[in-house]
Order: structure tokens, then sequence, then C-alpha cells
């Protein structure tokens, strides 16, 4: 399993949002400082969403995304308001490694398509669930998808990586869904990313026995809940 600490970022800046309410935004500070943090902890990869972007449709935080993977030669991934070719190709043109389709994996089956038919495993999806039912447009909105109708057509149209987070965890602390992981990791050959709740060490050994691919951790390390370096050694311990 590939521990994924994440960044949000905003006007530059590290930040933390509260089930995904800018008016719940908690500011941390300088990304790239993070981002050596994670080095020096052993991960070899990292979660960036550019919450402007989610709004605007653009990059704006495009140099700081940029910044975080020269200084940590980390993996990186990259989401948020991605909804035009456009900016598939700005991101990955550029050095990002894999980009996220958020919304516009629901609402845009063309552009999933042609993203995907252009750069395969570098496009992600991201299935946020509330209540079950995919949500979208910053989780203010249901698209109707159950998690397993959209799964079962995100694996149909050939997408390789679903990142999948449970917004009632989300920024919580509470712990992570593992009965949900469980379910999805066994119905379905994606690489399935948990997202949402990762706030112990007891979590993540739980993510790693159910052998899923990846596991976000964000709010637990910023807060010093969840030791990184301690996280890694486990995730590799369970791979010998």
């Amino acid at each position: 399993m590939i521990l994924f600490p994440a960044i949000d970022l905003y006007e530059g800046k590290a930040v933390r949002l509260y089930k995904g309410r800018y008016e719940d935004m908690t500011v941390y500070g300088d990304p790239a400082k993070f981002a050596r943090d994670f080095t020096l902890c052993g991960c070899r990869a990292v979660h960036i969403v550019d919450l402007e972007g989610a709004k605007t449709g653009e990059t704006p935080n495009l140099e700081t995304v940029l910044k975080i993977k020269e200084v940590s030669g980390a993996f990186c991934e990259v989401g948020g308001g991605v909804r035009s070719m456009e900016v598939i190709d700005r991101y990955l043109s550029s050095g990002v490694d894999r980009v996220i389709l958020g919304t516009a994996a629901v609402s845009d089956d063309d552009l999933l398509r042609s993203a995907l038919e252009k750069y395969g495993e570098r496009i992600a999806v991201g299935a946020d669930l509330k209540d079950g039912v995919v949500a979208v447009k910053g989780w203010t909105e249901s698209s109707g998808y159950t998690a397993d109708a959209f799964f079962a057509k995100m694996e149909s149209l050939g997408v390789s990586c679903v990142i999948c987070t449970d917004i009632s965890k989300d920024g919580a602390m509470a712990g992570t869904n593992a009965a949900l992981y469980r379910e999805l990791s066994g119905k379905y050959g994606v690489k399935l990313t948990a997202s949402g709740g990762v706030s112990s060490l007891e979590d993540v050994r739980r993510l790693r026995d159910l052998g899923l691919y990846g596991a976000i951790i964000g709010k637990a390390y910023y807060t010093g809940a969840l030791d990184l370096k301690e996280a890694e050694r486990i995730v590799r311990e369970g791979a010998e």
C-alpha cells in the first residue's frame, strides 16, 4: 500500500477543510516545508488538491504544485476542479504524475473517455460518498449514482485508479470506514485508495491488511495525531 500524505492548496498555502467546508479552513503554511517532511518520513507519494481550482476550473496553484514535486521528488497526483482536457494537458505536461477527475468523471463521459484514451493510468477518478451516494460539486450535490453503480461504470470505462472518500469521516479524526473499503475492494478490480478519517496507526494497519492500493493521510498528520514515519514503517512492514 502507498501512503499519500495530502496537501490542500489555497492561495499558495497548505490548508485543511473540515468536511469540505471552505468556511471551516485551517491554514498550516508553506506547502514546500510539508513536502520536504513527507520525504524525510519516507513517503514516496503526495496527494494534492487545488481548492481554488475546484472553484474556477483552472490551475491557479500550478507553480506551487510543481514546487512540491521538485522538493519532494515524490509521485504527485493532483485534483480540484479538473474539468477540461486543457487543464489535464497542462498538469501532465508540466511534470505532475497523475490527475484526478471528480465531478467531471460523473458529468462528462466524453472528457473522461478522451483523458483515459490519451493518458491511461495517469488519470484517476474521485468517488466522494455521502450516505452511500457519490456527491459532486464540492460535495454540495448528489450525483444520483450509488457507490456500486459508479464503481461498475468506472471499471467498464477502463479507469484503473479510484480514490474513495467517505465524506462523513473527512477531517473528523474518528477513524476510517474500513468496512466500506473491504466491500468495494472485494467487488471491483480498480486500484482503490482510501480517503477520509485515516487518523491512527491502527487505521493504517487495517487498510494495509485489506490490500488496498493507497491511503490518504490529511488532518491526522497536521495535528500530530499520527506519526507519518511510523505509518510508513507499518506499510513497508506489510510488504515484506
